[in-house]
């Protein structure tokens, strides 16, 4: 499923078609049948992939637990361990970037994950470069060399070169 066409085909739904969509995804998820898919390709100690929807990435962790509506992970980077969804793992492994498909208004807010390295100009037309720390709900933090800058999404470009931000 290509991420960015669905979201451009619900960019002209109203906020009420929204909700039914997600009432109706909601339901979809939290079907026993499709959890009980998801636990049957699972093993305990296995390596899988999760979308945390807060950084809007992809994790790395391993299954420790399975409960009836959610699974235990220990994420392999940092190794701290979360109950989530089982709709967060990534079973398949597919590609979850979302463009934005107008270029000339800086990054879409589903484009920008935490720990990724973007760039803005700022007040003074001083080009400036920064990790994600946070995603807000109209701006991004950005950690620029130890300073702290809250940035709006449509002033960011991405980092082409990753030699420019260490």
């Amino acid at each position: 499923m290509n991420y960015s066409e669905v979201i451009d085909a619900l960019n002209n739904a109203t906020g009420f078609d929204l909700f039914r969509i997600k009432t109706a995804i909601e339901q979809m998820l939290d079907d026993p049948k499709r959890i009980a898919e998801l636990k049957n390709n699972l093993t305990v100690g296995q390596e899988i992939e999760y979308f945390e929807p807060d950084e809007n990435r992809i994790i790395k962790a391993s299954v420790t637990k399975f409960n009836r509506t959610r699974v235990s992970v220990k994420n392999i980077v940092d190794e701290a361990c979360w109950t989530i969804p089982y709709y967060f793992i990534n079973i398949n492994e597919i590609d979850t970037n979302i463009s934005n498909t107008n270029k000339n208004a800086g990054l879409g807010r589903n484009e920008v994950k935490v720990k990724d390295k973007v760039g803005f100009i700022d007040r003074n037309n001083v080009e400036r470069y920064g990790e994600v720390v946070r995603l807000n709900q109209q701006t991004v933090t950005l950690n620029c060399h130890g300073d702290k800058w809250r940035v709006n999404y449509a002033f960011l470009f991405k980092i082409v070169s990753p030699d420019i931000y260490p």
